[in-house]
């Protein structure tokens, strides 16, 4: 987990402001955590809709896999094989990614290969949400999808930043 504490109201609302409940959606959503974001997603999704959840800590899975809900598959893996459990479960392309992975953390080369492959998986005009403690990291997104709007949420703890880019051709 990126922090100690669970991402605020205000946090999980803007992740989730760009879902359309009435669209019937691939969403996938990195780094669950706890599932407090998951939980925000789930409430804007339609019935047909469908959400692939990534996590690397198992008991953090057992903690969202409690969620009795048909729409999700919890994937207790890395997400970089991202592309792998879309194929595995006949999904062609995502039309939302959602990530609170904590890039920061992790090795550049990781961080990239991950990101990209989110744009890989991602329907033209599909859009990827990622947030962040700091704004600086906002040129490694505009490098990889060329777009990036940057939104402020001072009501969290720490205050934070949600990055939104869209997949272009």
């Amino acid at each position: 987990m990126g922090t100690v504490i669970r991402s605020s109201e205000a946090m999980c609302k803007k992740m989730t402001h760009f879902i359309i409940p009435e669209d019937h959606l691939n969403i996938v959503e990195l780094g669950a955590g706890d599932g407090v974001i998951t939980q925000f997603i789930m409430e804007k999704m339609s019935y047909q809709a469908r959400l692939l959840v990534f996590e690397i800590n198992p008991e953090l899975c057992d903690l969202i896999n409690k969620i009795k809900d048909d729409r999700v598959i919890v994937i207790n893996d890395s997400a970089e094989h991202l592309e792998y459990y879309l194929n595995l479960h006949n999904i062609t392309e995502a039309d939302i990614v959602i990530s609170a992975i904590p890039f920061l953390v992790l090795p550049d080369d990781l961080t990239r290969l991950i990101i990209n492959s989110c744009k890989r998986v991602l329907k033209t005009d599909g859009i990827f949400i990622q947030m962040h403690y700091i704004r600086s990291i906002k040129k490694l997104y505009k490098s990889i999808f060329g777009n990036v709007q940057t939104f402020f949420v001072p009501v969290n703890i720490p205050p934070g930043y949600v990055f939104k880019c869209v997949k272009e051709n």
